[in-house]
């Protein structure tokens, strides 16, 4: 491998005074001093200028299912090369990743070397891998890395996913969309309360980018971590599943996933029934509608929405197409599900 450069120039960002910056990356606007860094670690002020500290360097990767990510509608049964860096620019409170994404590169030591041609080629030499997924800790806060990976990875077979919490500004997300093939984003509660409790950040700038990215030619996914007393009420719940279906649709794929405790939240897992419960309130709005990290074979499988036939058995991560054809066409009813497939 060879040795990436120690720091590269970030984009979107601002000079405001003598050797200070306002990074304009993500909805934090950060104001950075000499030698400080923003909200997310990893961008630091150096001289006046805003260096990233994690180009080309990856805190984990291996090959994952892609329903991992989890994406269902997209190329079901694939597996896809997924790295992830350091940092994030959300601090919430219950992270399954924050050995990773709760840390500075001063306090982190086990960086593999990448280069943006190297990760590329890594990915092709598998002839059975799908692309790239940039996830695990936040990728948006790695949007150099990301980006150059993703524009070169553009004229190969390979596809890019990014999975990512949907905190960043339009001009930056505007940029990498042609580049960027599936996104799923999380969307942690519908209440401002709890972003601002639990995350330290707000919900408005990621229903911003889930409207940008349902506009765009990029395929889409939500998840939604469901948190004992934090965001599980009903009312609220199905305000946001009417949101999702007016905003990016009714065959928007949403993921439920139990939450169990993480860092520094101790509540309970989340009961069965409260998950079931909220299950059956959103396929009253939403078409596709799994349940997550919980043994469910009926609810993480995939029916057509029209005639009603199992198309995708999934058990864990194994995957079986059972009732598409190679258009992704129901094969009993001829209802078109999936675009990728």
């Amino acid at each position: 491998m060879q040795k990436p450069s120690p720091m590269k120039n970030a984009l979107y960002y601002d000079r405001v005074g003598q050797n200070i910056v306002r990074c304009k990356l993500c909805p934090h606007y950060c104001v950075i001093n000499e030698g400080k860094r923003g909200a997310c670690r990893v961008r630091k002020n150096v001289g006046g200028d805003l260096y990233t500290e994690i180009f080309e360097k990856v805190a984990a990767y291996g090959s994952d299912p892609i329903e991992k990510k989890p994406l269902y509608h997209f190329y079901p049964g694939s597996k896809i090369l997924s790295i992830g860096t350091i940092g994030c620019n959300l601090k919430c409170s219950f992270c399954q990743n924050y050995r990773i994404s709760q840390v500075s590169p001063d306090e982190f030591d086990n960086f593999n070397l990448f280069t943006t041609e190297e990760l590329v080629q890594i990915a092709l030499n598998d002839e059975y891998n799908l692309g790239v997924a940039f996830t695990y800790s936040e990728p948006g806060i790695a949007y150099e890395y990301i980006y150059e990976i993703a524009k070169r990875a553009l004229n190969t077979r390979l596809k890019t996913v990014m999975v990512t919490n949907g905190y960043i500004n339009k001009a930056p997300l505007l940029r990498l969309l042609p580049y960027i093939d599936a996104f799923n984003v999380d969307l942690k509660a519908f209440s401002e309360n709890f972003y601002h409790k639990m995350t330290h950040a707000k919900l408005e700038p990621v229903k911003n980018s889930i409207r940008v990215i349902a506009q765009s030619d990029s395929h889409l996914e939500l998840t939604n971590l469901v948190i004992p007393g934090m965001n599980d009420d009903y009312q609220e719940f199905e305000e946001m599943v009417r949101w999702i279906a007016g905003e990016t649709g009714k065959d928007t794929p949403l993921h439920l996933s139990r939450y169990f405790p993480a860092f520094k939240q101790n509540i309970a897992a989340t009961p069965v029934n409260t998950l079931l419960d909220l299950f059956e309130i959103a396929v009253r709005h939403l078409n596709y509608v799994y349940l997550g990290n919980l043994a469910d074979t009926r609810r993480s499988s995939t029916f057509c929405s029209k005639c009603h036939q199992r198309v995708i058995d999934r058990s864990g991560y194994y995957t079986e197409i059972s009732g598409l054809d190679k258009k992704g066409n129901c094969t009993n009813c001829h209802h078109h599900i999936l675009d990728h497939i």
